[in-house]
């Protein structure tokens, strides 16, 4: 293999070791300005665009030894790697095609799994990782806050049975 062409796929494999995810698509119509503006966006959400030669993210995605993933290198794609929350991505793809309809999602990976344009969808809907947590405090803090309740109320219906227990002693009312 040429050098040249090595050196593109260890760039490749540089840009998707350590990363949690990898989207592809396809960006064929989009402008210079709008791969421009689709770049800053993506950035927003920790992830990178870079389009590939199908062939040499093939070899470097085997190099890997990333299975399943080689079904959605068909035509010219782009590839969409980050570390950051993945929804986020999803999210800002599925707006930025809503506004635009490019680029058209292929597939991807996340993990070990690889995603369908479907799957990739269903991502854009789940809320934001710190609503997530905003929700598992909320349903954590549920069951505490009417432990809370039940205790000051027996607490209370105690104070009210001992007053009463020293005004009928005292006989003061």
């Amino acid at each position: 293999m040429r050098p040249e062409k090595q050196a593109i796929i260890n760039e490749i494999r540089a840009r998707l070791e350590g990363r949690s995810y990898v989207i592809l698509a396809d960006c064929r119509g989009l402008t210079a300005e709008q791969m421009k503006e689709l770049r800053g966006r993506l950035k927003e959400a920790q992830a990178g665009l870079m389009v590939v030669k199908n062939s040499l993210f093939g070899l470097a995605v085997r190099e890997l030894g990333w299975d399943g993933i080689e079904r959605f290198l068909q035509g010219p794609t782009a590839m969409i790697a980050g570390s950051g929350d993945i929804t986020s991505l999803c999210k800002i793809l599925k707006e930025y095609t809503k506004a635009n309809n490019l680029p058209v999602v292929k597939g991807g990976r996340l993990g070990g799994l690889v995603l369908s344009p479907n799957d990739v969808e269903a991502l854009a809907s789940v809320p934001s990782r710190e609503v997530l947590l905003g929700q598992l405090v909320g349903t954590l803090a549920a069951p505490l806050q009417q432990l809370v309740g039940v205790m000051s109320r027996k607490i209370s219906s105690l104070a009210v049975v001992l007053n009463a227990i020293a005004e009928k002693k005292t006989g003061v009312k």
